[in-house]
């Protein structure tokens, strides 16, 4: 999953002390920022067979287990559920997990840094590169948790690091827990000594499903979080309030069914939920639309559309969402493969100066026109056979929206052209898509937005070129331009991968697994 860079010296974040770095930085003690666990052994006292005059007559099977990572980390001892990057320390990795594997297992989580960890490509001269053998033995770097994560009676399957700066990291159980933690960087961004303190907890539901940070720096320190009881709760956190540090700035409980999925407009004003009852809710979390009179009914959203509207119905639910870069769309993924787009208000709207001139009157004129393409469905996509697990749009200047599915195919769509199919992947991978993400900021010339990031249950991750001509593809000639390998894969005994970052580069991508691995790969 996630590619955390390696240090940029020349970055003026990295030269400055976080303003929670320094916090109580003093307090915490070597024992309690560093949970150190023992290696798993493995045992070589396995029994030799001893030797005999048919030796030449059995057989030895040998299994061959490809692994392109050059870091890992072990110290889960079940299934990761989830992970998140450190918005400006991209090598502090968060993973989330159970201790086990009873349905009663507790929750663990980890910190660990990915700084340490070396490429594999040995530096050799040219005319080797054409013979394998040649190379040097490949090793892992193994990656030593930082900071172990407790407290959770139930599984971490959400958890994410505030933004803009990243001053905290928030963890979600199955037991509906949410643990806030300080996250303090030394002078001069060594991510390899970050210290982490327990600050609140606070529990406001049976089961949280997922938490996403708001991205906009009016509003620091906040996040949203989805329910199994479909409820849909803004939190923010305020290191200045000691008495109550994790303030309620909302709540709604407008779906009748789980929270799937959420996400923040660019801006951070409007927050869209999805669930399993097929409702879509896009939420004035700050009243922004509000004061231009742009809220529905139930004076909470500037969307609702629920299965009632048979244009929007999708059988079997919404399961994700993700909301354009210019804010004025947002798309949602459900069952058998349905799509739908739908349109937002524009919330920029007039200057002030120019709405006083205009008059009370103009002002209702221009809401309204704004508003028009609110709520409204500007196309249903079905290219795709099964549900639609993740969603996820290009950076400007491309216009692209990739869908990954069950089926395992992988769907592009060209949002500036009616959402024609640009690209249908159908075997991208060999069971279903979990994630697709693009790179933001690909190292490349001309390569932002263009580059895409998926991971599956097959415990592969694949980087796809996405230009070319529209076509309906294999894997073959799709623009596959690397693939990652070194999770053990499905099967009875999994070994998917449940998520990865990538930075805003893609060099590095970090991954959550089944297997209980999580493995950094290089681009």
């Amino acid at each position: 999953m996630s590619s955390s860079r390696p240090q940029n010296n020349n970055n003026p974040a990295a030269d400055e002390v976080d303003p929670v770095a320094d916090h109580d930085l003093d307090e915490l003690a070597e024992d309690d920022a560093a949970e150190i666990l023992e290696d798993a052994q493995v045992d070589s006292d396995g029994d030799v067979a001893m030797d005999s005059d048919d030796d030449d007559q059995q057989e030895t099977e040998e299994i061959h287990l490809q692994n392109d990572s050059i870091a890992y980390f072990d110290s889960h001892k079940h299934s990761i559920f989830a992970i998140a990057q450190h918005p400006i320390h991209t090598h502090l990795i968060a993973t989330g997990g159970s201790e086990g594997e009873d349905d009663d297992a507790p929750g663990k989580g980890y910190v660990f840094d990915t700084s340490i960890a070396v490429s594999h490509q040995p530096l050799l001269p040219a005319s080797y590169a054409s013979d394998p053998a040649s190379s040097s033995a490949r090793e892992n770097t193994e990656l030593k948790p930082l900071f172990a994560i407790d407290g959770h009676t139930d599984s971490i399957n959400a958890l994410t690091f505030t933004l803009p700066k990243g001053d905290f990291l928030v963890t979600g159980g199955m037991d509906g827990l949410v643990k806030v933690y300080m996250v303090g960087v030394p002078k001069g961004g060594d991510s390899s000594q970050a210290r982490l303190k327990f600050l609140a907890e606070s529990r406001e539901t049976e089961e949280i499903n997922w938490l996403i940070p708001c991205p906009s720096p009016e509003y620091p320190n906040t996040l949203a979080l989805g329910a199994s009881d479909g409820s849909v709760w803004v939190l923010t956190v305020d290191i200045k309030d000691r008495a109550s540090p994790i303030r309620i700035v909302q709540s709604y409980f407008l779906h009748t069914g789980p929270c799937t999925s959420g996400a923040w407009s660019p801006d951070g004003n409007l927050l869209a939920t999805v669930s399993e009852d097929s409702s879509l809710h896009v939420f004035d979390v700050w009243g922004v639309a509000g004061a231009k009179g742009l809220v529905t009914e139930n004076g909470q959203t500037v969307v609702s559309l629920t299965s009632v509207d048979q244009r929007f119905a999708v059988e079997g639910g919404l399961y994700s969402v993700a909301i354009a870069p210019s804010g004025t769309f947002l798309a949602v993924g459900g069952a058998q493969g349905a799509i739908r787009i739908v349109g937002l208000p524009r919330l920029g709207g007039q200057s002030a100066p120019a709405a006083q001139i205009a008059g009370a009157g103009a002002r209702r004129g221009a809401a309204a026109e704004v508003s028009t393409q609110a709520g409204q469905i500007l196309a249903a996509l079905n290219v795709q056979s099964d549900g639609i697990e993740t969603l996820s749009f290009a950076p400007a200047p491309q216009n692209l929206l990739a869908a990954g599915s069950v089926d395992g195919s992988i769907a592009v769509f060209d949002t500036a052209r009616s959402f024609a199919v640009r690209k249908h992947i159908r075997e991208a991978h060999e069971g279903a898509v979990v994630k697709v993400d693009f790179v933001k900021n690909a190292p490349q010339p001309g390569m932002t937005g263009w580059l895409l990031t998926s991971c599956g249950v097959d415990g592969v991750v694949r980087r796809w070129d996405l230009r070319g001509a529209t076509a309906s593809q294999n894997v073959t000639g799709t623009g596959l331009v690397k693939e990652w390998r070194g999770h053990q894969g499905g099967g009875e005994e999994g070994g998917g991968i449940f998520g990865f970052v990538q930075g805003e580069t893609g060099e590095r991508v970090v991954t959550a697994g089944d297997d209980a691995l999580a493995l950094v790969f290089e681009a």
